[in-house]
């Protein structure tokens, strides 16, 4: 309980998204589904996504490419499909990656508060920022699904607890920094595009939760803005 100031060094660098960003931490690959031979609604960007042949027809290697990749991000139905739910994985993907190394371009996250985590819910993406300077990220995060949004605004780190178990789901929620009521940074086993997302939490990979619990300490400030897709 209680604040272990444990900021480190400053990190001078950008860490930016893992490239490519199909191949980050993935979910448990789900039980093996059947593979449909149906030519789904977004078949041409799909293909286009994972590097086959950009033909808009279902063919057995695009179901099996398809099938992995929904394997590996906990997306049900695992068929194979090319439908909304698979290429809005995909295009969230894409729209990350296209921030490149100026997450906050848009202004909307406070640059005259110091050191400070922001979280854009739109783009699924988090960062930490001393003013104007960028000092890690942006990371791709999994926040709160339908019914259970990351709450938006200005708020601060009140609590951290490096080993936090759920007392309402009991879960483990390793390096958890509560910010707003139950809601925390704090990592999970499963892939960040896994959806439709946490009960709230902003859920980030092991080594990002570790990097955010060395750089920011009790009090820090906390940004919440946007609207997660599907919300």
């Amino acid at each position: 309980m209680g604040d272990t100031r444990r900021r480190g060094a400053v990190v001078l660098g950008i860490t930016g998204l893992v490239a490519p960003l199909a191949l980050a931490l993935g979910a448990t690959p789900a039980q093996a589904a059947s593979c449909t031979t149906q030519t789904g609604p977004h078949q041409k960007q799909v293909e286009k996504f994972l590097g086959r042949p950009v033909d808009g027809k279902q063919s057995a290697a695009d179901c099996k490419a398809i099938q992995a990749f929904q394997n590996k991000h906990g997306i049900t139905p695992n068929a194979g499909y090319a439908g909304p739910v698979t290429w809005g994985v995909m295009d969230l993907m894409n729209k990350q990656k296209a921030v490149g190394s100026n997450p906050n371009k848009d202004g909307k996250c406070p640059v005259n508060k110091g050191r400070i985590a922001c979280v854009n819910l739109t783009l699924q993406l988090s960062w930490i920022q001393d003013g104007k300077k960028l000092v890690y990220g942006p990371v791709p995060v999994r926040t709160g699904r339908n019914g259970y949004e990351t709450r938006t605004g200005l708020k601060k780190i009140y609590w951290r607890n490096i080993d936090h178990v759920s007392s309402i789901y009991d879960v483990p929620m390793p390096y958890s920094q509560f910010f707003d009521g139950g809601q925390a940074f704090h990592s999970v086993g499963v892939s960040m595009w896994n959806p439709p997302g946490s009960h709230g939490c902003v859920n980030m990979t092991k080594t990002d939760a570790k990097k955010y619990w060395s750089m920011l300490k009790k009090g820090d400030d906390v940004f919440v803005y946007g609207r997660k897709p599907g919300t």
